[in-house]
């Protein structure tokens, strides 16, 4: 007896993607079986965090455990709101980075690389953020959407998480009177030394940039569905935040360096 297939909605990219039972079922692709293999290693590691892959189903889609709770994005953020909840993402995204770091990609492995990343020390999750942050009760947080991990480096993924979850953003909504210390909080809780917290300054503009150029460059191109978010506004809202953050970079710099 076949199980109901329920579509999953959330998040910008979620076309094809559907439950069924405890599984969750997406379009498979050339980087998918690299995306297992990491998958697999991040829990012999240790790493629970994340869905385990199950393998390809009869239509070809990839099946990954399915991963109860809710997106913290946008309804749910306040979750995060709190110092001690911030810390626990920054401890989080520095679990996976550990689990990571002795991960043998497979000989013939293949990624889906959106956005070119500044270093390749790790395979980096790309896209740590708060619409890919599930949570289920106090036990039970984990990072979904792996399709796009790719070579990259450990801080590319923390600069990208800063920008979602301290957050980091000229939105009006969403701008922090605290955000340099919810920066420093971020940044203390995952470990950074004094060359990686120098380091991060100038990259946290960078990577958040690169969001906007990636979404123009794709949208010049008629791609989907990148052409859709850039004319709904994201590329604008990635540009008012990459400038938001680069103007301020002398007040992120004494947060991450005081003391």
């Amino acid at each position: 007896m076949h199980q109901e297939e329920q579509p999953l909605s959330g998040g910008n990219v979620s076309a094809g993607v559907v439950r069924v039972g405890d599984t969750v079922r997406r379009p498979a692709g050339p980087w998918t079986p690299a995306v297992h293999a990491l998958l697999t290693h991040l829990h012999e590691a240790g790493f629970r965090a994340a869905p385990r892959p199950l393998g390809i189903d009869e239509q070809g889609r990839e099946v990954l455990t399915f991963v109860p709770g809710e997106v913290i994005w946008p309804d749910r953020f306040a979750l995060v709101e709190p110092r001690q909840q911030l810390v626990r993402v920054a401890r989080l995204v520095r679990d996976f980075h550990d689990a990571v770091e002795d991960f043998t990609p497979p000989a013939d492995a293949r990624w889906q690389v959106l956005i070119p990343a500044e270093g390749a020390d790790i395979i980096a999750h790309q896209d740590l953020a708060p619409w890919n942050l599930v949570v289920a009760g106090e036990d039970e947080w984990a990072f979904i959407d792996w399709d796009t991990a790719a070579p990259g480096s450990r801080l590319w993924d923390v600069a990208y998480a800063m920008r979602g979850f301290v957050p980091l953003s000229a939105h009006p909504d969403w701008q922090r009177s605290d955000a340099a210390d919810r920066l420093r909080v971020f940044a203390d809780a995952y470990g950074l030394d004094e060359a990686e917290r120098r380091a991060l300054v100038p990259l946290l503009g960078r990577r958040t940039r690169a969001m906007h150029d990636f979404l123009r460059d794709q949208s010049a191109r008629g791609n989907q569905p990148w052409t859709t978010l850039w004319e709904q506004g994201h590329g604008e809202a990635w540009r008012g935040d990459a400038e938001y953050i680069e103007r301020r970079e002398d007040q992120w710099r004494r947060a991450l360096l005081s003391g």
